[in-house]
């Protein structure tokens, strides 16, 4: 089951919808011209059709497994006393006091650009639980790292 957002299943659902609308009708269309041109055994144009249909599918399939578990979190019923999937976390690098603010999501939503981190990553696992002033010991590649959790709120 993947926990998320109304906003990351509504670009899933959309995703899903482009990939059977548009691309797979290309993706056919593509595989019908390369057989026009004659011999599928030599056919190198056919042949890369075909396994680029059978990379779209498999997309397909695994963008439907993924709608079909989530579970859509209602952002109104998430606290701000403990730190928690969809929480939006302003911490700080105890060692360096390089502040920095996550909003923990699903892996499938996950993008760090815009401040969004899988609750996968070793940070969010080592935030999920924690309240305000509490200090937290993230494992990463690189060692452990201290925060301090400085605020938590819902975005």
């Amino acid at each position: 089951m993947a926990y998320m957002t109304q906003e990351g299943y509504d670009k899933m659902v959309a995703m899903l919808r482009q990939m059977e609308q548009i691309e797979r009708p290309a993706a056919s269309a593509a595989i019908a011209e390369a057989r026009d041109k004659g011999d599928l055994s030599e056919n190198a144009e056919y042949d890369a059709a075909k396994e680029a249909q059978a990379k779209l599918e498999t997309k397909i399939a695994e963008l439907k497994a993924q709608i079909h578990s989530a579970k859509i979190i209602d952002t109104s019923r998430i606290r701000t006393d403990v730190v928690q999937i969809l929480s939006t976390v302003e911490m700080r690098n105890v060692k360096s006091g390089t502040k920095m603010k996550y909003t923990i999501v699903s892996e499938s939503e996950a993008d760090l650009r815009s401040g969004k981190i899988s609750s996968e990553t070793p940070i969010a696992q080592a935030l999920l639980g924690h309240k305000v002033g509490d200090i937290v010991d993230a494992k990463t590649p690189r060692g452990i790292i201290q925060f301090e959790v400085l605020n938590i709120s819902v975005e």
